[in-house]
């Protein structure tokens, strides 16, 4: 072969070489990924660095753009440093892989999958997919298997993909085995991409997911999730954790306590650790009596769900709820894993170690990662799942009930309730740790809502039969039930009050003959919880039963410490007997009789002075949520 017919094959052969994409650029990876630090067995390794993506080295750093176009374009191999292993499998990959072609590309917006089968058919050059199978190792010893480099990543490892944008994708791994003879990972990615798909290759379905969330990439390119590697385990657990009791996971359906029992005691409930304490109380008062949020722990998983829905709810449902209902204790280690998910996959920063208020962990886990439907729905199309009372405050009273206060602040916003609510979570009006707009509130051991909900059948405040009408000036300075008036009672009250304007109710004509001639049925919810804060420490008061009489216990999770540094906080349970008392009328005797704090009994003080959220069930509609 004569000299230029020579150069002409070469220059040809580096052209088809440079069509392709080069799938290193793309990713921005090192092929194989270089053996990282060993991780912690519990939580992870400490962090490593602050960059903990997967870029490789490269003395030429290259300009990078958001243009997918310009992370694409082929680089010849010889102008990237590599080393001789490194060399060895990035060509047997490419000769056993053929990648799309640059004329062809399938763009994402960051990144291209190269095994997704949701395209044209004719944008991949590849054989059909076989059948999905275990990967197996490789003996080689100068090829390592793919699940060694990778440190056990499996099917459910949490694993992040990065590009060389400095772009990190996160997802879950759904599915592993063989594409093309490449040991290959099916991703189900926290956020859709555009162009990706659902799950399925070439008509095959692989897993399932919502769409534009799968991603297929070579099973070496995952990594694990670094948001997940950088927190440590709870210190106090490590050096004294053999005198504590046993906390297994306990799987399966385990129904709600309904009596104290032998509850009571020290080292029974949840385990502080580490500012816990507005999670610990919030858990055991939503699970350890009540079915009343049970859905949170059982709703099967939706599209629209997050890929580590079903990890957050396993955590909380079979290492926090069931074995609180089971053996009546969860150590700190297992509360750490829950708060660890939180902080990493919901927009509310440190809630594994800074001090936090309920309503902050009610906003991360319940509305954003276990999606739940909201609580309370609003007349005015609004949604919430914990109301806060805006009142102004009344010189005149010193002891306001929640009953008051509740029908103050919705005769003030002018809003109601579409629905009868199954759990209402009533926050105090008080701002901050420090500033309560009354020094005392008595909490409403029966809250009537028949006035607060739109549409439901009321009572005339003066004759007492079916009311036709409601006037916002007629209830003003009262409770709202003072303004529902028949048409007759209407009349005779306005005949002097000619500025007051009322507006029709809306009532349900096919019953309304029942109801003229019938009591008028009111509509109440039971008290079961009360959380209270003192110095940025939150404690609960919890109704262990149903019914009016039944008792009530307080918990504490920090309430004793066994050692100093590496110690540990002791919980503890205490039956109150005295506190249905508290809630009637003897506790208005008791405000009046012990006008300064310091004169009450200690459970009475945190109860009426330092309430911050008041817990309401409807017994009625709770058994179907």
């Amino acid at each position: 072969m004569s000299h230029e017919a020579h150069q002409e094959q070469e220059l040809e052969n580096t052209c088809s070489r440079d069509a392709q994409i080069d799938l290193f650029n793309l990713i921005g990876g090192s092929w194989p990924p270089a053996p990282k630090e060993p991780e912690h067995p519990e939580y992870g390794s400490v962090q490593l660095s602050p960059r903990r993506n997967m870029q490789r080295t490269n003395h030429h750093e290259r300009v990078k753009s958001v243009n997918l176009i310009n992370h694409i374009t082929p680089e010849r191999r010889r102008n990237r440093p590599t080393t001789s292993s490194n060399i060895q499998v990035t060509e047997d990959y490419s000769q056993n892989i053929k990648m799309v072609h640059e004329a062809k590309k399938n763009e994402t917006g960051l990144l291209v999958d190269v095994c997704s089968g949701d395209g044209p058919e004719d944008l991949y050059d590849s054989p059909s997919l076989g059948s999905p199978r275990a990967v197996t190792s490789n003996t080689k010893p100068s090829c390592p298997s793919p699940e060694h480099l990778q440190d056990d990543i499996g099917v459910g490892s949490l694993v992040e993909v990065a590009t060389d944008v400095d772009q990190n994708y996160y997802g879950v791994v759904r599915w592993i085995g063989l594409i093309e003879d490449i040991a290959t990972a099916g991703v189900e990615l926290e956020q859709s991409v555009c162009g990706l798909g659902d799950g399925s290759h070439k008509g095959t379905r692989l897993f399932s997911c919502g769409a534009g969330r799968a991603l297929f990439v070579p099973l070496p390119l995952c990594r694990r999730d670094a948001r997940f590697r950088d927190t440590p385990p709870p210190e106090p657990l490590r050096d004294e954790r053999s005198d504590q009791p046993d906390c297994p996971v306990v799987t399966g359906v385990v129904p709600p306590l309904n009596s104290l029992g032998e509850l009571a005691g020290k080292n029974r409930g949840i385990q502080g650790h580490h500012n816990s304490c507005y999670l610990d109380a919030t858990l055991f008062a939503m699970f350890t009596f009540t079915s009343v949020f049970d859905a949170l722990l059982y709703r099967p998983p939706e599209p629209e769900d997050s890929p580590h829905y079903s990890e957050v709810q396993r955590v909380l449902r079979e290492e926090v709820v069931n074995p609180l209902r089971r053996h009546g204790y969860v150590r700190a280690d297992r509360v750490m894993k829950l708060r660890t998910l939180l902080e990493r996959l919901s927009d509310v920063p440190g809630l594994t170690s800074e001090e936090k208020d309920p309503e902050e962990f009610l906003n991360g886990l319940v509305a954003q990662l276990l999606r739940a439907e909201p609580f309370l729905k609003l007349s005015s199309g609004q949604e919430a799942y914990c109301y806060q009372l805006f009142v102004e405050k009344d010189e005149h009273i010193t002891l306001p009930s929640v009953q008051q206060l509740l029908e103050q602040s919705f005769a003030t916003s002018g809003v109601k309730l579409s629905e009868v609510p199954a759990a209402f979570i009533i926050q105090m009006p008080r701002f901050g740790k420090q500033y309560k707009l009354y020094q005392r509130v008595q909490p409403s051991p029966l809250l009537d809502v028949t006035d607060l909900i739109e549409g439901l059948p009321r009572q005339c405040a003066v004759c007492g039969s079916l009311a036709r009408w409601e006037c916002g000036a007629c209830a003003a300075g009262g409770a709202l039930d003072a303004g529902a008036l028949c048409g007759a009672c209407l009349r005779l009250a306005h005949a002097a009050r000619p500025e007051h304007k009322a507006t029709p109710l809306s009532i349900c004509e096919e019953y309304a003959n029942i109801l003229e001639s019938s009591p008028i049925p009111r509509v109440y919810m039971e008290l079961f919880a009360v959380l209270c804060i003192e110095t940025s420490h939150y404690v609960a008061f919890v109704k262990t039963g149903a019914g009016h009489d039944a008792p009530w216990c307080f918990f504490d999770s920090m309430a004793d410490r066994k050692g100093e540094r590496n110690g540990y906080n002791i919980p503890e349970i205490v039956e109150i007997s005295e506190l249905c008392a508290w809630l009637s009328e003897e506790g208005r005797a008791l405000h009046a009789a012990a006008p300064l704090d310091r004169h009450l009994p200690a459970p009475a003080k945190r109860l009426l002075a330092d309430a911050y959220m008041c817990f309401y069930r409807s017994p009625d509609l709770a058994m179907y949520r």
